[in-house]
């Protein structure tokens, strides 16, 4: 989590609990000036929620028109106005539910916008494929074939899927008052994955980081829900 979705909880536990605190501490140090500044030209939290969500929609755009370097950069733009907006709520003073709420929110969005643009672009080039059956033998020369767009296109949609479920779960469970903060593989690292792959360009790093991202979001997901039964049946809570 990054943002004000952060100011509403404590540290992760679990497993890459440790590091996240500490990263969060350091990033807070390196970014308070720059915060400071945002707040005496008068920018609140709520400005940068909604350029950063603005941002991940072109970033999305990108991905889908296949300027995979440039939806990188975009995207890593959105993350650091996704940072500073939690930051400057804490300064400022201004820290609020419904801004918490809004971040969260429109993050959940933003990330399944992410997916959908690459997930666009593969499919348009299997559409592109069937009406021009000439690219399928330009493609298959480079080890490009039709099922490996179909497969990158496939892993994207699951990909939303499993980040969506590693959010849900822990909002699921925190819903019926358990404590649900076990796993590593949040946003943040789910969006690392996405613009390190992305700023490779068109080739094989995407279908591969998508397989990885596919794999670790729903072993997080299970591990949650792993985490939620154990914990209701050594507290006796589903007798």
């Amino acid at each position: 989590m990054t943002g004000r979705e952060v100011m509403s909880t404590t540290s992760d536990g679990g497993v890459g609990g440790d590091y996240k605190v500490v990263l969060k501490r350091l990033t807070h140090q390196l970014l308070d000036p720059i915060v400071r500044g945002m707040l005496a030209i008068g920018l609140q939290a709520d400005h940068l929620t909604l350029l950063g969500f603005a941002l991940s929609l072109g970033a999305a755009v990108a991905f889908a028109i296949g300027k995979f370097r440039v939806a990188a950069s975009i995207a890593l733009a959105s993350g650091l106005c996704d940072i500073l907006d939690g930051q400057l709520a804490r300064l400022g003073g201004r820290v609020t539910r419904f801004g918490a709420f809004l971040d969260s929110t429109l993050d959940r969005v933003a990330e399944a916008a992410l997916f959908v643009g690459i997930a666009w672009y593969y499919v348009a080039q299997l559409v592109d494929m069937t009406i021009n059956p000439g690219r399928v033998i330009a493609n298959a020369q480079h080890n490009l074939y039709p099922l490996t767009f179909a497969l990158t296109a496939l892993n994207a949609v699951l990909g939303l899927v499993g980040s969506f479920m590693v959010s849900y779960t822990r909002a699921r469970a925190e819903g019926l008052g358990l404590e649900c903060k076990v796993g590593w593989f949040e946003r943040p690292e789910r969006l690392v994955v996405l613009i390190v792959a992305g700023f490779f360009g068109l080739g094989p790093v995407i279908p591969g980081m998508l397989i990885v991202l596919v794999v670790f979001s729903y072993a997080t997901a299970i591990q949650r829900m792993v985490h939620v039964w154990k914990i209701t049946r050594s507290s006796g809570s589903e007798v």
